[in-house]
This record gives C-alpha cells, structure tokens and sequence, in this order.
C-alpha cells in the first residue's frame, strides 16, 4: 500500500493526454503549473492534482482579464 501522506504527482503519460480546457493546447508542466501551449494560461497543480478550471488559471502577463484573453485568442479558441 502507498504512503497515503505521499503527494500525487502528474506523471507524462498523463500530461500528453492533458489539454487546456480553453484553448485545446496540450501542457507543460512548471513547477507547480501546467502551462497552455496557446496563449500560456497557467493551471495550479494542488496537492498532486491538476486543477484544470479556466476560473483557476493564472492570466499570461498584459493579460487583464479572461475577457480579455479570449478576445486576443479567439481566432485559436476552439468552439
């Protein structure tokens, strides 16, 4: 049995299945964040899990808003 105190960690095979929920762009991993190939939303990792909510992610610098952000890449939003 695993060490239950142990943290989760995201492991490759499961970041080459992983997209940004926004943009459909796969992730790399940062540290605690996966990045968006596309426009470089950043997604928290918490506690080993991948907390993949757009409501979550860290806007990309000269980035104010999500508005804002789906404005510059709406062209590359899938729909």
């Amino acid at each position: 049995m695993s060490d239950p105190t142990q943290a989760l960690s995201v492991d490759a095979e499961t970041l080459a299945v992983l997209r940004c929920p926004l943009t459909r762009s796969p992730l790399r991993r940062e540290g605690d964040f996966l990045i968006a190939e596309i426009g470089g939303l950043r997604y928290p990792i918490r506690d080993g899990f991948p907390v993949l909510l757009v409501e979550e992610a860290t806007l990309p610098p000269g980035i104010a808003s999500l508005g804002e952000f789906k404005k510059k890449y709406s062209d590359l939003i899938a729909r």
